[in-house]
């Protein structure tokens, strides 16, 4: 006699951890899942979070709008900015820099794609640099910045952006959502996980004052230390730090300087890189390093000596072990957020990866079965998933020519993975990539990386003959004409955050800006 679904459905759901990734976890499942679940979340006040993901990639918006956020409220409780791309400067070569952003660029021919009749062009000495036919690239160190708007064909109907925020604010924020919606918060640390016997499933977790919680899903947002995936489940980690050898990280808000730009930095240093990200009431800054090529006082010094103004904390450290644990999904705990893995905040993937993770959540989401089969592949589609950013990040420390360190001449000459180097070796050839099944990161982002930090293809697209090459350049001319234009008419990123979603209490230093 088959058993009734709804005797099987899961009723209970504990959430251990707060921060980005357990209150991104709350909010959806109480948005969600339309109140039929009880959903606790366990987090200590006396347990500092990470608070290094204060960027983003546009994908968050979905997020965003799938709780039905406003995005001005949003950005108002959280300082947040705009952000257009990422700016990596130093990192092909001394000197150099390129910016990574998002959206397209230029515009295709027929079958064959853009920036193939840029090859063509570029290596003739007929071409600029391939970020001067995108609107994102050309208006970023402008500092212009609007969201898009219906213009038909023009590149304004296609500006994509993503954010730059207060992670810790975003927390709060996403706190507030989800407790109004029945999620209940219960303060207090961890003492002890309870495994089921004769399966091994997580039964409850026990607090230090000795309360006891049962749930029949656990969501492991506890950070580095994995205290359910790893701690009582024994999960086991995969080690990617000979590919990705910064293994800490020194984080330090400082005040703003200049205008708040509409963009990430991110520049390379002697044995890793600092970032650089623009809030509306201060600068957030860190320092991304490998202790096997610099001490924690180098790279602190190195630091604080490239700050745009005063610091307002001390220095934070953090230590990491890039990679990924073997299951994401084990019996009956999901890992969410660091305690799933580590991947540097090189590309903004962190706080997406929590968002893909509640998604794949959600699509998957069991009954008290726990049927294998789905956590199988739910697994199988996190580590793709990984994999592939793991090759992106891998790709901005190897395609190098910087020999001036031990840091990057390891990088430089170290192996890497057999699924990153067919994509190089494809692109030297004839500039061709193929974006593989679903993978987080497009053609177009591919594109800007590798010939940002120096992969000129050997040639391009055969068909590109086809067309005269008197049409090509006009089409060419005209596409940068009209991206020229469309930055001229845009406002200044200050401007349109002082228009739309300027947070109170911002530096009141700070002209009061209008669009005019």
């Amino acid at each position: 006699m088959q058993q009734n679904t709804n005797e099987r459905r899961i009723r209970d759901i504990v959430i251990v951890g707060g921060g980005t990734a357990g209150w991104m976890t709350a909010a959806a499942m109480s948005k969600l899942l339309g109140g039929q679940y009880h959903v606790r979340l366990i987090e200590s006040d006396e347990i500092s979070t990470v608070g290094v993901g204060e960027a983003t990639i546009p994908q968050i918006k979905l997020f965003n709008q799938a709780l039905g956020i406003d995005e001005d409220d949003f950005l108002r409780e959280t300082q947040g900015t705009f952000k257009l791309g990422i700016q990596f400067v130093d990192w092909g070569r001394l000197g150099e820099n390129y910016i990574h952003t998002f959206g397209s660029i230029g515009l295709d021919m027929g079958l064959v794609e853009f920036h193939h009749y840029w090859l063509k062009l570029h290596q003739a000495g007929l071409a600029p640099d391939f970020g001067a036919y995108s609107l994102a690239a050309v208006a970023a160190p402008q500092n212009k910045f609007m969201r898009a708007i219906d213009a038909g064909n023009s590149p304004i109907s296609h500006i994509a952006h993503a954010f730059q925020f207060d992670a810790g604010l975003y927390a709060r924020f996403l706190r507030k959502f989800a407790e109004a919606r029945g999620v209940v918060r219960t303060e207090g640390k961890v003492a002890d996980v309870i495994l089921r016997e004769g399966d091994g499933f997580v039964d409850a977790v026990t607090m230090e004052n000795g309360e006891r919680y049962q749930a029949d899903l656990f969501i492991d947002c506890s950070g580095f230390r994995g205290l359910l995936i790893e701690g009582a489940l024994k999960t086991g980690y995969e080690d990617w730090t000979h590919w990705l050898p910064c293994d800490r990280a020194l984080a330090v808000p400082c005040e703003s300087r200049g205008a708040i730009t509409p963009y990430t930095r991110a520049t390379a240093r002697t044995a890793g890189w600092q970032w650089r990200i623009p809030l509306q009431h201060r600068i957030g800054n860190g320092h991304v390093y490998s202790s096997r090529f610099i001490s924690d006082d180098e790279a602190c010094a190195q630091l604080m000596s490239n700050l745009d103004g005063a610091p307002l904390a001390e220095p934070k450290p953090l230590r990491f072990v890039t990679g990924k644990r073997n299951k994401i999904w084990n019996r009956n705990v999901v890992a969410i957020g660091l305690s799933s893995g580590f991947m540097e905040p090189l590309e903004s993937t962190s706080i997406h990866l929590i968002q893909s993770s509640i998604a794949r959540l959600m699509s998957f989401f069991p009954d008290r079965d726990f049927n294998q089969d789905n956590i199988d592949e739910f697994n199988r589609q996190a580590h793709f998933e990984v994999d592939r950013i793991r090759d992106f990040l891998i790709l901005h420390y190897n395609a190098t020519t910087r020999d001036d360190t031990p840091f990057w001449n390891y990088c430089r000459t170290m192996e890497v993975p057999e699924t990153l180097k067919q994509k190089m070796d494809l692109f030297k050839q004839h500039g061709r990539f193929y974006r593989e099944k679903d993978e987080m990161f497009a053609s177009v982002s591919w594109l800007q990386v590798m010939l940002g930090q120096g992969i000129m293809p050997q040639s391009y697209h055969p068909l590109v003959d086809l067309v005269p090459q008197q049409q090509v350049e006009a089409h060419l001319h005209a596409i940068k004409t009209v991206v020229e234009n469309c930055v001229q008419k845009m406002p200044n990123h200050e401007e349109f955050i002082a228009a739309h979603c300027r947070a109170a209490g911002m530096n009141p230093k700070r002209p009061d800006y209008s669009i005019r």
